[in-house]
C-alpha cells in the first residue's frame, strides 16, 4: 500500500490547485495528516478573511475515506523526543511543529510529502520523491 503523510504546505498547495501536487495525491492509497497540521491550518484560517470557507474545504478533505488524521499521543511524544535529541546533538534544529509531524510519520510508518527541505535533516525519515522545487 502506498501511504504518505502530507505536510501542511502540501495541503495548501493542493487547495490552490497545484497540478503536480494534486496529481501526486491522486496516486496515494492512504493519505496521513497530523493534528499538528490541522492546528497550523486553523491558525492560518483565523488570520484570514475566509475562515468558514477554508474550514469547510479542510473538513471535506479530512472526511475522505483515503485520509486518516492522526492525533498526538504518548507514542508520538516518544518519537518526538528521539528526533529532537538527535537534531540537538547534530546541531541542526528545525521548527518544532515539523518535528511533531515527522514523529507522526515515524510512528505510523509513512513516507512524508513536503516542500520543506529541512525534513532532510531527520535521519531515517523517508521522503516522497522530489516532484516539487524546494
Amino acid at each position: 500500500m502506498n501511504k504518505v503523510l502530507i505536510d501542511t504546505n502540501i495541503f495548501l498547495l493542493a487547495m490552490k490547485g497545484d497540478v503536480k501536487v494534486v496529481d501526486a495525491l491522486r496516486k496515494i492509497d492512504l493519505i496521513g495528516f497530523s493534528a499538528i497540521s490541522v492546528g497550523e491550518l486553523f491558525s492560518g484560517f483565523r488570520g484570514g478573511g475566509r475562515e468558514a470557507k477554508n474550514r469547510k474545504e479542510l473538513n471535506v478533505f479530512m472526511d475522505s475515506p483515503r485520509v486518516v488524521v492522526h492525533p498526538i499521543d504518548v507514542g508520538t511524544a516518544d518519537f518526538y523526543a528521539s528526533i529532537l535529541n538527535n537534531l540537538k546533538v547534530a546541531g541542526t534544529p528545525i521548527p518544532t511543529n515539523d518535528i511533531w509531524i515527522a514523529a507522526v510519520a515515524f510512528q505510523h510508518g509513512y513516507k512524508i510529502f513536503t516542500k520543506d527541505k529541512h525534513f532532510k535533516l531527520i535521519p531515517g525519515l523517508v521522503r516522497l520523491g522530489t516532484i516539487l522545487p524546494e
